[in-house]
């Protein structure tokens, strides 16, 4: 009787230990296309082209370069207002060429389907309460010494004409 207790203990440790280990339900091809993001100054996959992760260096390109910096919070996989910002404003050739000569860009992503370095993830979720972030799409101005001077919760309608002028009218210009 002990012996089949036994066995049979052992067969269902076996057994759970096998389907644990397993990649069952994973999608590896997913994994291999989409690599995760890291915090970084340089162009990523999943981060649009001009475009930083890395909030202190982002802070110290602005300080450096007397720049302010545009912080996106945004939900790039699953937030309709935050890709209908960045295809109907950021995307623009107008707010490119404004942004490149006068901005230094953050962009802050909590997506849904799209790995994540760990690092970039505790960063995101630490400034997104430091700004008091409740919504997707958000878009913070700081000042190149850092201090915030603009905030705007939600889509902001008008492409890069309303944008521009929002943060020429937050900056004094």
């Amino acid at each position: 009787m002990k012996n089949i207790l036994l066995r049979t203990s052992l067969f269902a440790g076996l057994l759970t230990a096998l389907v644990a280990c397993s990649d069952f339900g994973s999608s590896k091809a997913e994994a291999m296309i989409i690599p995760p993001t890291k915090i970084s100054m340089t162009d990523q996959p999943g981060v649009p082209a001009g475009w930083v992760t890395d909030y202190k260096a982002a802070l110290e390109l602005a300080k450096k370069e007397n720049r302010p910096v545009l912080i996106d919070f945004t939900g790039s996989d699953w937030c309709g207002w935050c890709i209908k910002l960045d295809r109907e404003t950021f995307s623009k050739e107008a707010f490119k060429t404004y942004a490149k000569d006068n901005l230094v860009l953050l962009y802050l992503d909590f997506p849904n389907e799209k790995p994540q370095d760990a690092a970039l993830k505790q960063q995101n979720v630490k400034l997104k309460g430091e700004y008091g972030v409740r919504g997707f799409p958000t878009m913070v101005l700081l000042s190149p010494d850092g201090k915030k001077i603009w905030q705007n919760g939600g889509y902001l309608a008008g492409g890069p004409d309303a944008l521009i002028s929002a943060i020429n009218k937050a900056t004094g210009k």
